[in-house]
């Protein structure tokens, strides 16, 4: 049975364009995957706490030596990573603050990207102390941006610190496939911005089809 993390980063909860894309890819997993499970982590109505040092004790200490503090420390951390190791695939709608990712969904990551539970440290390792310890899932990034111009080569690509950074991390949420579609030119609001919409609607169902057909390269 497949799973289905359904994950929205919007502090907009009517008219984000990254909800309705992020919707509308679940809705056509649904016809897909048929009985599939699907979790869902809404991080506007529910938002991430964010790391203190309470928290750092607590997942730098061994589970078995964890007092009830440390343990209520790590509750919506340890909700958040099992949410995690059931899913086949992500879905992540969220839309493009200040050029990087929302304080919300940067708070969920770093949440679940945890040591001995998403990832591995050893220094015998070298220079490469970090390992993944998830892997085999699909992650389906759907995202909306004022500006354009961020992809590799354009105009704003150095000042592209959302999708970029979800790639750079993305094997500690266990990540084997990477798929973006991106809406642009939202404060534009011309014939580009109408345009990018359609466009990235029209790319949904291509995307549903390459989820269900199984494991591939990323794009």
């Amino acid at each position: 049975m497949t799973v289905i993390l359904h994950i929205d980063a919007s502090a907009r909860t009517t008219r984000s364009l990254s909800r309705d894309l992020s919707t509308s890819l679940v809705a056509l997993l649904r016809e897909r995957f048929s009985g599939a499970v699907i979790l869902r982590r809404d991080l506007a109505s529910d938002p991430p706490p964010f790391v203190t040092e309470t928290w750092i004790k607590a997942a730098f200490t061994k589970t078995e030596a964890r007092t009830t503090a440390d343990r209520a420390a790590l509750a919506w951390s340890d909700a958040a990573i099992a949410e995690l190791e059931r899913a086949d695939i992500i879905v992540l709608g969220t839309p493009m603050y200040n050029y990087g990712l929302p304080a919300a969904l940067k708070a969920w990551v770093d949440q679940v990207v945890r040591v001995d539970r998403t990832f591995s440290f050893d220094l015998a390792r070298g220079d490469w102390p970090l390992a993944p310890i998830l892997g085999g899932k699909a992650l389906a990034l759907l995202t909306a941006s004022g500006e354009f111009g961020f992809a590799p080569g354009s105009i704003r690509e150095t000042w592209n610190h959302l999708d970029t950074h979800l790639r750079a991390l993305s094997s500690y949420l266990g990540v084997a496939q990477f798929h973006h579609i991106g809406i642009e030119y939202q404060e534009f609001g011309d014939a580009r911005h109408a345009r990018s919409v359609a466009e990235a609607k029209a790319a949904l169902p291509e995307l549903a089809d390459r989820l269900a057909s199984g494991p591939e390269t990323s794009s």
